[in-house]
């Protein structure tokens, strides 16, 4: 695992580099908590593979300024039922879960304590996909809620900034690896995923959510 901050631009423990899921990544305003590798490298892959194969991928859309854009990053959103999710001026209908997706969620909710009833899925083909600054706040979703985020593919940086210090924090998410928000997370800090010409190869991220 490799954690930097705006205070301490490389911070790594090398005699202990497995990250402890205790520890609060954010300094204050919030709680995240990585837990590294869920899964061996063989899991990893399956569910990479049955993912980019088995889920309804669609490239997602957005109004900007009353005008539809289109998006090379691809999305999907599945849920315990046909949930409807409104962010950037759209609004989805969640599927019904695959088999797959079940076996995920019940994973995460058994290491975690959490409990899911949604997810939004993100395929970036590339590492010049990414996502801007946001927190995931809309008005759907349980306030002060958990977010697990799960990933499959090519290692991307994830970073979080303070909304009213700027303070910055970046964390890298390996393949088969996990992330939980939680708590006042969405309220103080908006977090992305720059883009980058060093990775060549695909991500799956699954971030499972709570609708209210």
């Amino acid at each position: 695992m490799v954690l930097t901050n705006s205070l301490n631009p490389f911070n790594m423990d090398l005699f202990n580099p497995d990250p402890d899921p205790t520890n609060n990544l954010l300094p204050y305003d919030g709680t995240v908590h990585y837990y590294g590798k869920l899964f061996t490298m063989a899991e990893a892959n399956h569910f990479f593979d049955g993912l980019m194969n088995g889920i309804a991928w669609k490239n997602d859309q957005a109004v900007i300024f009353g005008k539809k854009i289109e998006t090379k990053r691809k999305v999907a959103w599945y849920g315990d039922t046909a949930f409807n999710y409104t962010y950037s001026n759209t609004t989805k209908q969640a599927l019904i879960w695959t088999p797959q997706l079940l076996e995920l969620k019940s994973i995460i909710e058994h290491r975690t304590g959490e409990t899911f009833n949604s997810c939004l899925l993100n395929l970036y083909q590339t590492g010049d996909e990414g996502m801007a600054w946001h927190s995931d706040a809309e008005k759907d979703l349980k306030k002060n809620g958990a977010i697990a985020s799960v990933s499959f593919g090519a290692d991307r940086f994830f970073g979080f900034k303070h909304k009213a210090t700027q303070e910055k924090v970046s964390v890298l998410l390996e393949h088969g690896s996990l992330l939980i928000m939680k708590d006042t997370t969405q309220s103080h800090w908006l977090h992305r995923l720059p883009p980058t010409k060093k990775v060549t190869k695909p991500r799956i991220n699954l971030t499972f959510r709570t609708i209210v």
